[in-house]
C-alpha cells in the first residue's frame, strides 16, 4: 500500500494548481492548518476559491492567501477580522458566499457523506433563500454578481431552503494526532470545522502534530476514520496565536 505520509508540506501540496476548491479547517485561529497554508502560498497558484469558517485575520491563516492574491472566491460564515478581506470584497476584487455557519458545516458533511443536497429553516424569508445578496462588487460600489433564489418547500407546515452540498478539491485541515493510516484525533475546540472540511476534500490533506504508527489510537478514540485521508505530514507542536488576547488586571 502506498504511504500516505509525506516528507513536508510542500511536497503534500504540490498538485494544487489555479482554480483549485480548498475545503480548509479551522475557526477563526484556532485549528488553522498553518502550515499547509504557509506552503499553498509558496505555489504559483492563483484563482483559488475557498470554503472555510472564515479566512482568517490580516497576515495569519487564510489572510495569508488572500494578502498575495491568490484567492479568487471565498464561501464563509464570518470574515470580520481581516481589514484586507474587507478591502479586496468591496473594491470587488473577491467574489463572497455568506452563509449561515450551521448550513456552511451541514454543507461541508454532506459532500462527504455523498448527500447532494438538503434542506434548512436557516436564511427562510431573507437574502439567503430570496436571492440578491451581493457575491462581487464592481469597481463603482454597485453590485456586479448577486446570489440567485433557492428553492423553498414546505414540509409539514414549515418552509425550508434548499442548500447545496460542497464537494472540494483539496482539503486542508489540523489534527492533534494521526496514525499513519489516517485516522485522527482533534484537540477540544481544534475541532471545529476540521473534520466536515476532510470529508469534502476529494484529496484531503492533514497537518499533524503528533504521527504514531497503526493501534496506537484507541478506535473509540478516533474522531475521523483514514478513509478519509489521502495525505499526512507531520509537523510538530503548532505555534498557536491568539487573535484577541484578554486578560485581567494584576491586583496590587
Amino acid at each position: 500500500m502506498t504511504s500516505k505520509v509525506y516528507a513536508s508540506a510542500a511536497d503534500a501540496v504540490a498538485d494544487i494548481t489555479d482554480g483549485a476548491h480548498l475545503a480548509v479547517g479551522g475557526f477563526g485561529l484556532c485549528g488553522i492548518p498553518d502550515q499547509l497554508i504557509a506552503a499553498v502560498a509558496e505555489l504559483p497558484a492563483t484563482g483559488l476559491e475557498v470554503y472555510s469558517n472564515n479566512c482568517g485575520v490580516d497576515g495569519l491563516g487564510l489572510g495569508v492567501l488572500l494578502e498575495l492574491g491568490k484567492v479568487r472566491r471565498v464561501t464563509a460564515s464570518y470574515v470580520g477580522e481581516n481589514k484586507e478581506f474587507a478591502r479586496q470584497y468591496l473594491a470587488g476584487e473577491l467574489e463572497v458566499e455568506l452563509t449561515p455557519q450551521g448550513t456552511l458545516a451541514e454543507r461541508l458533511r454532506a459532500g462527504g457523506a455523498g448527500i447532494p443536497a438538503f434542506y434548512t429553516p436557516a436564511g427562510v424569508g431573507s437574502p439567503v433563500s430570496d436571492g440578491g445578496l451581493p457575491w462581487r462588487y464592481a469597481a463603482d460600489g454597485s453590485v456586479a454578481v448577486a446570489s440567485p433564489p433557492k428553492e423553498v418547500r414546505e414540509f409539514n407546515g414549515k418552509l425550508y431552503v434548499l442548500e447545496e452540498s460542497i464537494n472540494a478539491d483539496f482539503a486542508l485541515v489540523h489534527a492533534k494526532r494521526a496514525d499513519t493510516l489516517g485516522n485522527l484525533v482533534f484537540n477540544k475546540t481544534a475541532m471545529n470545522f476540521n473534520p466536515l472540511a476532510a470529508m469534502a476534500g476529494k484529496i484531503t490533506i492533514v497537518q499533524v502534530e503528533e504521527l504514531v504508527e497503526p493501534g496506537e489510537i484507541d478506535p473509540g478514540a478516533v474522531h475521523l476514520a483514514g478513509v478519509f485521508v489521502q495525505r499526512i505530514v507531520h509537523t510538530g507542536p503548532q505555534d498557536k496565536k491568539i487573535e484577541k488576547r484578554t486578560v485581567r488586571e494584576e491586583k496590587a
